[in-house]
């Protein structure tokens, strides 16, 4: 939560116990993912929870990202300077850029006749990648912890912050075959392959790439098509549609539009007019040693913004506090949240053509990483993303039944998202642009759901080992939680 003194390491205990799937981690401060600070992480099915496919031959994880050549030091400069970091100078997969004539090394081998599982994650700092293996079809299978109706795919578009689950049967000639990633909705795409090799083949890998499709309309029905696994256990041993998330009574909707503006001459990006800013305390500590008033307030944007709300854009921390009286919502909250790209039929902040990737995450601040744990899942009501205002009546064509269940959602152009939250889980949870760009400008918000009788069913005391920082430096540990 507070910074990591140079020349210190800080080890951060965490269990994935209700979590499944392909994730990544990455920092959040500054721009130091541009720096290359991301992995994959995987986190397996216990043995005696089944999965809804065979056991893979081996288990292969494909970071793809945009890359600059700028620095991470330069890009910020230029954010900070008001200016933006433009599109990116390449593609690279697992860090490396084809070459494509001949001499590459094979990122990973296959054996013919073998099942493969691949997680495939965008790393990157802006740019959506579709990606593609010459003559495969990909399988999907899961994407970021829920496991989904498997069909066949030539390509997946996946946003900034995604992953997607595959897997890869080895069932073609065997030789040399490309991995091809691409941007979408750039005018001139930029393009890079990485080589998969059959053991004992035979035979360099065609120069002649499978094709990307085109526009973000074929995008938003690739979506369209991602369906939740009703019968398939994920974490837990009971299938993933006992949660009946359609039958829940919604309490609170907050409609969440995002603005682009200057603010001293300088560009800011903006939820609901605020655009946010990390105080010297971070948000958590401040509510935890009870000075929540010296450092933020809450709910500086309302629910249903008006136009003139939005208008202008203010600079402070956005943080929406969510906690319910646990006599009326024995979970807190439900809640629904509308991603709108910009307010009513006003398109002019949604420049350029590509989605904007939106994610929720349980965060931990230890710089210079911010571990997304991905505590939270959102119900994704993917047949409720379409063109165009959202209004009330829009709510009769909501997916109720099988909408995934994972961690990001993209908005496209001039479209508008209904994502359904269930606030059962106490902390301070982070909504943020995941196109880096933005959310260093100010694109992200917090939801606070705190504990009302402080007690330890509901969420722990601060570590021995956290740091402390900002007016709470030199304050002794105190444990305000009690017993259940």
């Amino acid at each position: 939560m507070c910074p990591i003194p140079p020349g210190t390491n800080f080890t951060y205990h965490f269990q994935p116990k209700d979590q499944i799937g392909s994730y990544f981690y990455y920092p959040t401060t500054a721009m130091h993912r541009a720096a290359g600070a991301f992995g994959g992480l995987r986190v397996n099915s216990r043995l005696l929870i089944p999965v809804p496919y065979a056991d893979p031959e081996d288990d292969y994880t494909v970071l793809i990202n945009d890359w600059y050549t700028k620095t991470h030091t330069q890009l910020k400069n230029f954010l900070d300077s008001g200016r933006t970091i433009g599109r990116p100078d390449g593609i690279l997969i697992n860090g490396k850029a084809g070459k494509g004539d001949g001499s590459d090394q094979p990122l990973f081998t296959l054996k013919q006749g073998k099942t493969y599982r691949i997680r495939i994650c965008n790393v990157g700092l802006k740019a959506s990648l579709n990606f593609r293996i010459q003559n495969h079809k990909m399988k999907l299978v899961e994407m970021e912890g829920s496991h989904v109706l498997q069909n066949d795919y030539d390509s997946l578009d996946v946003h900034v912050g995604q992953c997607f689950g595959v897997t890869l049967t080895a069932n073609q000639e065997p030789k040399d075959y490309y991995m091809v990633a691409s941007t979408r909705f750039l005018k001139n795409a930029l393009t890079t392959t990485g080589l998969l090799r059959y053991e004992g083949g035979k035979g360099l890998a065609s120069s002649q790439l499978p094709a990307a499709p085109v526009g973000w309309a074929w995008s938003l029905n690739q979506f369209r098509s991602f369906r939740w696994n009703l019968t398939a256990s994920a974490a837990r041993p009971n299938p993933q549609g006992s949660y009946h998330y359609g039958k829940i009574n919604i309490t609170r909707t907050i409609k969440l539009v995002n603005t682009q503006g200057k603010v001293d001459s300088k560009l800011r990006y903006a939820l609901n007019g605020v655009s946010h800013i990390d105080p010297e305390t971070p948000l958590k500590l401040a509510e935890y040693f009870g000075v929540t008033d010296k450092v933020f307030k809450y709910d500086s944007i309302s629910d249903n913004p008006t136009s003139d709300q939005i208008k202008n854009i203010k600079i402070e921390p956005n943080v929406l506090n969510i906690t319910q009286p646990r006599e009326e919502c024995p979970v807190l909250a439900f809640g629904w949240l509308l991603l709108l790209p910009c307010s009513g039929r006003d398109w002019s902040c949604c420049k350029g053509k590509a989605p904007l990737p939106f994610q929720l995450a349980h965060t931990a601040h230890s710089y210079p990483f911010e571990f997304a744990l991905l505590l939270y899942k959102l119900h994704l009501l993917f047949s409720s993303t379409e063109p165009g205002t959202w209004t009330p009546e829009k709510r009769k064509n909501y997916n109720l039944l099988d909408a995934v269940s994972r961690h990001t959602i993209q908005v496209y152009p001039k479209c508008w998202a209904a994502i359904l939250l269930t606030f059962d889980n106490c902390g301070m949870w982070n909504i943020r642009s995941e196109n880096s760009e933005r959310r260093y400008l100010g694109q992200q918000l917090y939801a606070s759901v705190l504990s009302p009788e402080k007690s330890l069913r509901d969420e722990y005391n601060m570590p021995e080992s956290s740091l402390q920082c900002g007016m709470v430096k030199d304050k002794p540990k105190i444990n305000p939680y009690a017993g259940a």
